[in-house]
């Protein structure tokens, strides 16, 4: 028995049977897209919204960091032996204040010194004012008696010779008087940097330790840090902008922040500084606000979010975010006839955006004038001049005084 025509025959009848099933699923998908493409013949169901007119803004959210308004560091000008530390971190202190001590020890014997050399130098310059008017005692004498011609010009040029070096030893001991009289105000100024005072230029503000370097008992030099001092009020918000927004920042400019510790507040801030350049590997440019803190609630280091209102139009022109469409990679709206039955495409620029709201810029065709409608649901199965089915609660147009929101 020859059984090959007889498969050949099934493996043909198989691959018909493929065919037809192909063929069966191409016309059922074909007619189910076609089912939901193609309106109904009254129209498309959609949802339509009024064109209004009102104020909008574009406002920008920046995230950055607090720091304090200002910082520096308390440094000894001496080298010593930390003897007391009279602050200590989050210490509120004052202009002025002594906050630590050295021990001055060697400092107040450098003062007993240079009191001694300065008594020492007084004493010298009594002794050679007393020469001196011996000096000048004799001197005269000596001119009487030449005068007489009892003494010779030679007995006169020796005495007038020691007057005058009795003058200068005279100078000599009110110069190292002078010398004296530095050198202890130098030890005593010395003395005082014993006791280190927390000083700045303000006046009447307070700062709060932030750091403490050193404990007592510690043994420092000159210039090394032993407390880092901060102010907190007024703070110092930074962030950072892009070319695209920079333009649009200037000093003074008004901001509101937010931070994470106070989520339900919001704190008034004011552009303060803006830098002139950009850095080369961020493209960014840095921006400083100054955030008053009576309260002292906000803290260095908080990460913060800025709010910047870059721009305000007060009579926009305002659709739903969501009636914006898009054909053949136009943006445009589905306009609603006055009798609500047919929809209009219309090609248009949108601009600031705000809160699922979109400002369309001019120049605006009347069509889209308020109280015009738009849609907002059903646009992908529109098409210009398409037939609509607006629901019943929508099918009114509202006046355009309902419809402007108040200034």
């Amino acid at each position: 028995m020859n059984f090959r025509p007889v498969g050949k025959t099934l493996f043909i009848a198989g691959v018909v049977t493929l065919v037809l099933v192909w063929a069966l699923i191409n016309m059922w998908q074909a007619g189910r897209k076609s089912a939901q493409q193609e309106p109904s013949p009254g129209g498309v169901p959609v949802e339509i919204a009024a064109i209004i007119k009102g104020p909008i803004e574009l406002r920008r959210i920046f995230s950055g960091s607090l720091e304090p308004g200002a910082e520096f560091v308390i440094a000894p000008k001496v080298s010593g032996r930390v003897e007391r530390i009279y602050v200590d971190l989050g210490d509120v202190i004052e202009k002025g204040q002594v906050v630590a001590e050295l021990d001055n020890d060697e400092f107040l014997q450098a003062v007993a010194l240079a009191e001694a050399d300065l008594k020492v130098s007084q004493a010298t310059l009594v002794e050679a004012e007393n020469a001196l008017e011996i000096a000048t005692r004799e001197l005269k004498r000596f001119e009487t008696l030449r005068a007489r011609g009892v003494a010779s010009d030679s007995q006169f040029d020796a005495a007038k010779a020691d007057q005058l070096s009795k003058q200068a030893a005279r100078e000599v001991a009110r110069a190292q008087v002078t010398r004296a009289e530095a050198l202890l105000e130098t030890a005593r100024i010395r003395l005082g940097y014993t006791k280190i005072t927390a000083a700045w230029a303000d006046e009447g503000a307070s700062r709060v330790v932030s750091e403490r370097f050193v404990d007592e008992g510690e043994t420092v030099a000159a210039n090394a840090p032993l407390l880092s001092i901060v102010s907190l009020d007024p703070m110092k918000g930074v962030f950072y902008v892009t070319e695209k927004d920079y333009a649009s920042l200037k000093t003074g400019q008004a901001a509101s922040m937010v931070t994470d510790a106070f989520p339900d507040d919001r704190f008034n801030a004011r552009i303060e500084r803006i830098a002139p350049v950009f850095g080369q590997a961020t493209r960014q440019a840095k921006v400083e606000l100054r955030i008053e803190n009576p309260l002292l609630r906000l803290k260095p280091g908080m990460f913060i979010r800025v709010a910047i209102v870059l721009d305000r139009i007060e009579d926009a022109v305002i659709v739903p975010e969501q009636a914006l469409t898009t054909r053949d990679d136009k943006t445009g709206l589905f306009v609603v006839d006055s009798a609500g039955r047919t929809v209009s495409w219309r090609p248009v620029r949108p601009g600031i955006r705000e809160n699922e709201k979109v400002q369309i810029k001019g120049p605006i065709p009347p069509d889209l004038e308020p109280p015009a409608r738009v849609v907002t649901l059903g646009q992908q199965l529109l098409n210009n001049g398409s037939a609509i089915i607006v629901p019943d609660h929508a099918k009114t147009p509202p006046s355009a005084d309902r419809e402007t929101p108040a200034q």
